[in-house]
């Protein structure tokens, strides 16, 4: 009986038989993946299955017409010069990304979009397979139950979409950084899901040879005609060979924008991934322009007020953050005064632009952990997979949610 076992125990019974696909239950010798679960109403998995879809179409639409704008427009959302050409790209303009994750907190007035993890989001092993083994250990039932097909319809409705543009798509590679347990595990276990016929390669194992992108697989360079990275685009672009210092970041986006290369998530993908969209969305909505009058409803609703200058001072609390942060890298709380009340401790992403967003309280709940009880904020995440809302995942941590912050599996109360 669970009454009757220590957490340490529990939690062993829990993770243990899980780690042939989810291997970083913990990080860095801490606990991460946590032996509780915390219970949600149909309700509100409702409404945030609403929300992720509505805020889908609504960021594809936006996308769809900065893909079109000229390169200034580009430019003012901080995409890089080396990826100019490829942002341009359009694949399928509807479906915004193959696999993407909202950020939301659940607040007194409700539920609000924090940011989209468009282009390269992680805690998909968490949601698509953990939480629904978790609901079992515990007999929940999974607000996530059944979704792991939804991974699959996307890759293969992508997959057509390049073919019927044109592209080469019989050398499918998925790569991540081949030392980084989470992220070399979470791609091999989207490649598993995908049901493409595609090898696993480790970042550190491409290469360009005669103007393509290839893979080192046993010793020999395998020309890549589609390829998903779990590597952030902007990274990419300042990339450069270590012994010569030649750009190979720059020439593969360059393949990208000249049709060479397929790439998942695709460019529109990492157009939606700059936080300076947020920016772009409220200020489109405060003017009454391009939106219809329910998107306007949508976007007041579920949108916080963000902008790229400050328009909080004086008013009210806000948020600073960087533009392709992530993991709660260099963001800072204020209050309405301008007083700093807390900051991100990494060193990371400080160099970059900064959004101004309108701060919220997060909702604080109690968990058990190995170290005893802790009174944490809680952040959801909610895919977005081939335009269709999916599963959801859930993170315990501090007012900034950094990669410390821990995952509870989620599930639904029965009434």
């Amino acid at each position: 009986m669970l009454a009757e076992s220590s957490y340490e125990e529990i939690r062993e019974r829990l993770y243990g038989p899980l780690r042939s696909v989810f291997t970083w239950d913990r990080l860095d010798g801490m606990e991460y993946g946590l032996a509780t679960i915390h219970y949600i109403t149909e309700e509100f998995r409702k409404e945030i299955a609403f929300a992720t879809e509505a805020l889908g179409k609504i960021f594809a639409r936006t996308v769809y017409a900065v893909q079109n704008a000229d390169d200034e427009l580009l430019l003012t959302l901080g995409i890089p010069k080396e990826a100019l050409s490829m942002a341009h790209v359009l694949i399928r303009p509807e479906m915004v990304t193959v696999i993407g994750r909202f950020d939301f907190v659940n607040t007194v007035e409700g539920l609000k979009l924090l940011e989209f993890n468009s282009d390269t989001p992680t805690s998909v092993v968490e949601a698509f397979f953990v939480n629904a083994r978790a609901c079992s250990f515990f007999g929940s039932e999974s607000p996530n139950k059944g979704m792991e097909v939804h991974i699959g319809e996307a890759f293969k409705t992508i997959l057509e979409t390049y073919k019927e543009l044109g592209y080469a798509t019989d050398s499918i590679v998925f790569s991540a950084l081949g030392w980084h347990d989470e992220d070399r595990d979470t791609v091999n276990y989207l490649l598993k899901q995908s049901g493409l016929a595609a090898k696993f390669a480790a970042l550190e194992d491409l290469r360009i040879s005669q103007d393509r992108l290839c893979a080192l697989i046993n010793d020999q360079l395998l020309p890549i005609d589609v390829w998903y990275r779990l590597h952030a685009l902007e990274k990419l672009a300042a990339e450069s060979d270590e012994q010569d210092q030649y750009p190979t970041g720059a020439h593969v986006l360059d393949l990208v924008a000249r049709g060479k290369l397929a790439i998942i998530n695709p460019p529109s993908a990492f157009v939606a991934q700059s936080k300076a969209l947020l920016s772009l969305i409220w200020n489109l909505h405060e003017a009454g322009e391009f939106y219809t009058s329910s998107e306007h409803l949508l976007i007041e609703k579920y949108m916080l007020p963000t902008y790229m200058e400050n328009q909080f001072l004086d008013k009210s609390p806000y948020v600073t953050k960087p533009i392709f942060g992530r993991e709660g890298g260099a963001v800072c709380l204020f209050e309405a005064n301008g007083v700093m009340v807390e900051r991100d401790k990494d060193d990371s992403y400080w160099d970059q632009p900064m959004i101004y967003q309108k701060r919220v309280e997060m909702e604080k709940i109690e968990c058990n952990t190995e170290n005893g009880l802790y009174i944490g904020r809680l952040l959801w995440g909610s895919f977005l997979v081939g335009g269709k809302a999916s599963a959801i995942s859930a993170r315990v941590g501090e007012r900034i949610t950094s990669n410390l912050a821990c995952y509870i599996p989620v599930g639904i109360k029965v009434e």
